[in-house]
C-alpha cells in the first residue's frame, strides 16, 4: 500500500454522447488498512482533533475535490 488513492479505467463506448472521462480516482480511508487499532496511538490535540474529525493522527484522511488542489499535511 503506497497511497490511499487509487484509479481505473472505465469502458469507453464510441457511442457514448459525452467526453468520455478514461480514469477515474476514489480515494480509500486509512482504517480499512489496519486489522485492529493498536495502543499508544499517536494523537492529535484536542483542537486539531476537532478540525481533523479524529483523534488519531493515523486515522486521519483528508479529502480534496477533484477540482482543488490537495495540500496534504495534518489540520491547521
Amino acid at each position: 500500500m503506497s497511497t490511499h488513492y487509487k484509479s481505473y479505467h472505465p469502458f469507453v463506448s464510441q457511442f457514448d454522447p459525452c467526453k468520455p472521462i478514461t480514469v477515474k480516482t476514489f480515494s480509500t480511508p486509512p482504517h480499512l488498512y489496519m486489522g485492529f487499532q493498536p495502543p499508544n496511538l499517536p494523537q492529535f490535540t484536542p483542537m486539531e482533533a476537532l478540525r481533523a474529525g479524529t483523534l488519531w493522527r493515523d486515522f486521519y484522511d483528508p479529502y480534496f475535490n477533484s477540482l482543488e488542489k490537495s495540500k496534504g499535511g495534518t489540520p491547521t
